[in-house]
């Protein structure tokens, strides 16, 4: 049970049916909220795409996704998303979307490799959202300004909530902290990465860590990125603590995108430069794809956050280990 947190005196405010009633209202506020922030328009998305096309997350490299054979077109091998990082900036292209304009979906996805516990599942849930910006804005000012919005949606969100249910207090702070992942190393050297987002956010409440993917001065990374969609000093994790478990929580990952130039360098460093070739990579090479930014945000996460709950299969119907599933029931955890 190494991998499972039972919080001391934990039982939860909502039934069953209670919690997905909460779901339901957390789901439907929250979504409203960011599409007035940053001007999206909701869109329908693939659960699967053809490898060879490049549009698959391949997330840190070495994450094997579900894949399975077309039976009518020759048994043609197709994939379940890891996330719609790629496929979002072609869909902006292709259904007509201008500057300031944007997108968001429902994406769904399996990560048969996560490690599950508290808030990791195999399944995964999130808003997938990307906008369009001009080139000149692919800067730090940029970034800053749609995180903030970002957090306001949040914030809202729990303010919502807590009018809604009477056992929630709310304790996002006002203001969202920035800080790079280099100045979190120089900070707390003898930490590991997640030891010191805990320690920053148990401090601020709620950063965006900055600048991830890149190699730090000690020669580590404080995280994976893949090569093709964020630019590595443009991006960053909206992190929060949570008073629940005593940890930190990344609610969402984004970033600015690769620009052509960019796209190149980080393949260079990642080993990789044949995804050059691949359609999608092809296409931004070649100048035909608009710049943006996007990024994602955890359906479960965010429920689970807001309706204060222990474990992220309270809130999402997943599998997990008959022993957790035994453990969790006898310890008032009702995973769905």
């Amino acid at each position: 049970m190494e991998h499972l947190i039972i919080p001391e005196g934990y039982k939860s405010a909502l039934g069953i049916k209670e919690t997905e009633i909460g779901i339901k209202l957390v789901k439907d506020f929250f979504e409203r909220e960011l599409a007035k922030q940053l001007n999206l328009t909701r869109v329908s998305a693939p659960l699967f795409v053809k490898p060879e096309t490049g549009l698959n997350d391949n997330l840190n490299g070495v994450e094997r996704p579900v894949s399975f054979g077309i039976k009518e077109q020759n048994d043609a091998e197709v994939e379940i998303v890891h996330s719609l990082a790629k496929w979002k900036r072609m869909a902006l292209k292709r259904y007509g979307f201008v500057h300031g304009e944007g997108l968001y979906t429902d994406m769904n996805a399996i990560r048969r490799d996560e490690d599950t516990d508290n808030i990791h599942s195999i399944f995964v849930d999130q808003w997938d959202w990307e906008k369009i910006i001009l080139k000149e804005e692919r800067n730090e000012e940029t970034l800053k300004d749609i995180v903030r919005k970002v957090y306001a949606a949040l914030k809202n969100t729990e303010k919502y909530i807590a009018h809604e249910y009477n056992f929630i207090e709310e304790f996002l702070p006002e203001e969202i902290t920035f800080v790079t992942s280099q100045e979190l190393e120089d900070a707390y050297p003898d930490c590991t990465p997640k030891e010191r987002e805990h320690k920053i956010a148990k401090l601020k409440g709620a950063v965006f860590i900055m600048q991830i993917g890149g190699v730090l001065a000690s020669g580590e990374r404080h995280d994976g990125r893949a090569p093709d969609y964020d630019d590595w000093k443009l991006n960053g994790d909206i992190i929060v603590y949570y008073p629940v478990l005593d940890i930190s929580l990344e609610l969402s990952s984004m970033g600015i995108r690769v620009d052509e130039e960019t796209l190149r360098k980080q393949l260079e460093i990642s080993r990789c430069p044949e995804r050059a070739e691949l359609p999608f990579q092809k296409s931004l090479l070649n100048h035909e794809l608009p710049y943006t930014i996007g990024g994602g945000i955890g359906q479960s996460r965010i429920c689970m956050f807001f309706l204060r709950k222990a474990h992220i299969g309270e809130v999402q119907s997943s599998v997990w280990p008959e022993e957790i599933v035994d453990f969790a029931e006898t310890h008032g955890l009702h995973l769905l």
